[in-house]
């Protein structure tokens, strides 16, 4: 996939919370209905045991609060997009529609699955060209997983290990290059990690470099920061959002990567220095 830069857009505000609990919507009958349908073609095994006792947590329910402190400031939002990897526990309207509803604009919205931990950059990637057209001043990507799967998965899965949600703020920047999205396919995590070393080398001295699960493997060196521990998909974004003011009052510009290495994706996001 080519390089998809996106001048005048930067992440400007990154919130992110873990939950508790469950969602009342785990209790849905109609989860059963959907899961069963889902699963019948290719004769995977409910997890009845999931299904009783309602585990699982709802992506609007997790997201809505964050998102609200999120934009607080009551600017219109033109695009939210929602990505996430694990399955959400609603079964009825997406999450991503539901969501719109509770910012300012009732923006476009839509959902990114299916893409493993390259779903978030993806959703970064498209925003950016939603601005390019110039239809787009404000965008809100929110991240989530749940903890519960409802069936037996033919392969083993890495499940988080708490509900979490993320939402990242996008602005235009107006007088500063924004962030900049790269996805390539590279299956091979030593040529991936040859591939984030130099980026890192052309953003120059003291970048900040953030690695998730899939490049992260032991000790770093000084400097670099790993993904929150326990969730493969908001790991990375969690450690973003408890960083990222930080790095931008230092003018840091920042290289957040990571390598899906079922999918055989390599992906980075770079965010330039500037609050």
């Amino acid at each position: 996939m080519p390089a998809a830069p996106a001048p005048g857009l930067a992440v400007t505000r990154a919130l992110a919370a873990h939950v508790d609990g469950r969602s009342e919507t785990s209790l849905d009958p109609d989860l059963r209905v959907f899961v069963s349908d889902l699963v019948r073609p290719y004769g995977l095994p409910l997890r009845e045991d999931l299904l009783a006792e309602g585990a699982g947590h709802s992506y609007e329910e997790m997201a809505e609060g964050l998102l609200g402190a999120a934009l607080a400031d009551g600017l219109p939002v033109d695009l939210l997009i929602l990505a996430f990897d694990s399955p959400d526990v609603r079964p009825g309207a997406p999450s991503s529609l539901a969501l719109s509803r509770s910012c300012p604009g009732r923006p476009l919205s839509f959902a990114i699955c299916d893409q493993g931990t390259a779903a978030a950059f993806t959703a970064l990637r498209i925003a950016g060209e939603y601005h390019r057209t110039g239809a787009c001043r404000r965008a809100v990507v929110v991240l989530a997983e749940q903890t519960a799967l409802h069936y037996r998965a033919a392969a083993p899965v890495e499940l988080p290990e708490r509900h979490c949600a993320v939402v990242l703020v996008c602005d235009e920047a107006e007088d500063r290059e924004g962030l900049t999205i790269r996805q390539s396919p590279l299956a091979d995590a030593g040529l991936a990690a040859e591939e984030v070393r130099a980026e890192v080398q052309a953003l120059g001295e003291g970048a900040a470099v953030l690695l998730g699960p899939g490049l992260a493997a032991g000790p770093e060196p000084g400097g670099v920061a790993t993904a929150t521990p326990g969730q493969p998909f908001t790991g990375l974004w969690s450690a973003l959002a408890a960083r990222l003011s930080g790095w931008q009052a230092e003018g840091r510009p920042v290289l957040a990567a990571d390598l899906d290495r079922r999918l055989g994706i390599l992906s980075t996001l770079t965010l330039r220095a500037g609050p």
